[in-house]
């Protein structure tokens, strides 16, 4: 049994996953960014870490079976599926509030802290100071040649493509189809945030074997 939800553009959703549960992200327009947390659910004090999964998995940005560990060492979900490029990133911090201001915004904007928080609430957790350290799904930064320097470029999925996460621990998994407008990161054209879908898979057994179906050949 698969449970279907889109996420609207712009906002955030949280769900829950019981251990060996699988999680997808279909990139419904082939051009936004999602900003991924996950939390142990019996203590909401342990999350998914990205400095503790670099230093897991030795890798500046995961692949196709790795796995993320959380603040407390333990792991917490796996990448089983992906049939993007597999360009995903581990170094930007989610947008907030302030991010937006200092890009020059005046009034309110949307941003991923916020998502956070209030997806949370639905399950009546007060997370108070977001976690800025996200995992982003379909997020294209660029180390350059220099090996200091990052580049943030617009993303290189196609409509459909997906990733799937397996839970390593009964967790909160919380999403946010990415607000920003301001920094060209959502797709080579018009830089507009999109709806995602995500799906439950109920059947554990489903991804026993690791596979991917695209390869990415980047430009000259």
């Amino acid at each position: 049994m698969i449970e279907k939800t889109t996420i609207p553009a712009g906002h955030g959703k949280a769900f829950i996953l019981n251990k060996s549960q699988t999680i997808s992200v279909i990139n419904t327009y082939g051009t936004q960014v999602v900003d991924c947390w996950a939390f142990n659910k019996a203590n909401t004090n342990e999350y998914m870490s990205m400095e503790a999964s670099r230093v897991w998995s030795q890798r500046l940005n995961p692949i196709l079976g790795d796995t993320f560990v959380t603040n407390n060492r333990n792991k917490i979900l796996t990448i089983v599926e992906d049939t993007s490029p597999g360009i995903h990133d581990t170094f930007m911090a989610a947008c907030d509030e302030k991010r937006y201001k200092l890009l020059g915004v005046k009034k309110y904007h949307r941003n991923c802290c916020d998502n956070l928080v209030e997806a949370l609430k639905e399950y009546e957790i007060n997370c108070n100071k977001p976690i800025l350290a996200s995992f982003n799904i379909f997020m294209n930064i660029e180390v350059q040649e220099d090996k200091k320097t990052l580049k943030t470029l617009p993303t290189v999925t196609s409509p459909g493509d997906k990733i799937t996460l397996r839970a390593e621990m009964d967790c909160y998994v919380v999403f946010s189809s990415c607000p920003q407008d301001i920094v060209k990161i959502q797709g080579e054209f018009d830089n507009k945030p999109k709806s995602v879908e995500i799906e439950i898979n109920q059947d554990a057994q489903t991804f026993s074997e690791i596979k991917t179906t695209n390869t990415w050949i980047p430009k000259a």
